[in-house]
C-alpha cells in the first residue's frame, strides 16, 4: 500500500465531512485519576453508525463511483461495523448491498445493517468463513466485493487519527484495537504524515491474538479460533497488507483478556458514561494493563465503537 500523504488524508476528511461531522476527543478527569496519566479518548462511538468504519465506507464508495460508475451492487463480510458502513454508503449511492455475517452474529448489528438497506445473509461459523462465502457470492451474483482492508478504507479511517493528533499532537502513546487492521493502519498513516513521534500500540484479544503472534514472530500466524465476545477483534488470520504496515509501524501489540475488556467497558460507563462495545473498550483495557509504564504520560485510546447487544452489555454491567 502506498504511503498516505497529509494531503491524501485531508482530502479524505473533506469527503467524510460531507456525510458526518468530526467526532470529539475528550480528556476525562476520572480516567486520569484512575490511571495516573492524561487520557484522551477518541470517540468513534459518536459516528452515524456508532463506529469508526463508516469513514472508510464513505471514501471507498466515492472511489468506487469514480472508477466503476456502472456498479449496481456491492457485497462485504463483517461482524457488523464494516457492514453498517458499507450498507449506509451504498444506500447513499442508491446501489444494492449484500452483507455476509457468521451464524449467531450480533442480532442488533444485523438489524442495524438491514436498517441501512443491507441484505443480511448468515453463513459459516466465524468471520473468516463468512468472508469466503462473500468472495463466492460476489462472482455468482456479479457484485463488487468490498474487502475489510483496502487503501481507500484506510484513507477514510485515517481521518479520525488526524482529528485526534491535531487536537493532541504531543501524545506519548496511542492504543488502537486490531481486527482486520484498517484502524491501526490509519493511525500509523496519520502519525507518519504529520511527522509525530507518538508510539502506536495495537490491541488484540487473548482469544483472537493472531496479529500479536504474527507481530512477535515477524511472520504471518493464524489461530484455530477467534472466540471473543469482542466481535470486532474476532479474526483468525491477519490481512497481509495490513500486517506489513503495523509490523513496522507499531511499537508493540498487547493482548487483553475477556475479563479485562469487560472491566474496561464498565470503567467507560462509570468514568465517562459512554457505551463501548468489546473491541471499543480494548484500547482502554490495554492502557489499564500497562498503567505503571504509562504513569504521568499523555495517552490516547481509541473508543472504536459502541455497537454491543443489549443482553451482552447488561451482563457486563451486572
Amino acid at each position: 500500500m502506498p504511503e498516505l500523504t497529509l494531503q491524501d488524508i485531508e482530502d479524505a476528511a473533506r469527503q467524510v465531512y460531507q456525510v458526518m461531522p468530526p467526532t470529539p476527543q475528550f480528556v476525562w478527569p476520572l480516567l486520569a485519576q484512575r490511571l495516573g496519566c492524561t487520557v484522551w479518548v477518541k470517540h468513534e462511538n459518536h459516528t452515524p453508525t456508532g463506529a469508526f468504519k463508516v469513514r472508510g465506507g464513505i471514501t471507498y464508495m466515492a472511489w468506487l463511483k469514480r472508477n466503476w460508475p456502472n456498479t449496481t451492487g456491492v457485497i462485504a463480510a463483517t461482524r457488523g461495523n464494516h457492514g453498517q458502513s458499507v450498507a449506509m454508503a451504498a444506500q447513499a449511492l442508491g446501489i444494492r448491498s449484500v452483507i455476509v455475517v457468521p451464524k449467531g452474529n450480533s442480532v442488533e448489528k444485523n438489524k442495524a445493517m438491514a436498517g441501512f438497506g443491507g441484505e443480511v445473509i448468515e453463513y459459516g461459523q466465524d468471520f473468516d468463513e463468512a468472508r469466503e462465502e462473500a468472495i463466492r457470492l460476489a462472482q455468482v451474483e456479479g457484485l463488487f466485493l468490498v474487502p475489510a482492508f483496502h487503501p481507500e478504507l484506510v484513507k477514510g479511517v485515517a481521518t479520525y487519527a488526524l482529528e485526534l493528533f491535531k487536537a493532541a499532537p504531543d501524545l506519548d502513546t496511542v492504543y488502537v484495537p486490531i481486527g482486520c487492521g484498517s484502524g491501526i493502519c490509519g493511525v500509523i498513516a496519520a502519525r507518519d504524515a504529520l511527522g509525530l513521534k507518538t508510539q502506536v500500540v495495537g490491541v488484540v484479544s487473548t482469544e483472537a491474538d493472531a496479529a500479536k503472534q504474527s507481530f512477535d514472530a515477524g511472520a504471518l500466524r493464524e489461530t484455530a479460533s477467534a472466540n471473543t465476545f469482542a466481535d470486532g477483534l474476532a479474526v483468525r488470520k491477519p490481512v497481509p497488507d495490513a500486517f506489513r504496515i503495523y509490523a513496522t509501524g507499531a511499537a508493540r501489540i498487547v493482548s487483553v483478556s475477556e475479563t479485562e475488556i469487560a472491566e474496561a467497558m464498565r470503567v467507560y460507563y462509570a468514568d465517562t458514561h459512554n457505551l463501548a462495545e468489546g473491541a471499543g473498550a480494548a484500547a482502554l483495557a490495554a492502557l489499564m494493563q500497562e498503567r505503571a509504564a504509562m504513569e504521568g504520560k499523555r495517552v490516547g485510546v481509541i473508543l472504536s465503537g459502541a455497537n454491543v447487544d443489549k443482553q451482552i452489555y447488561a451482563k457486563v454491567l451486572g
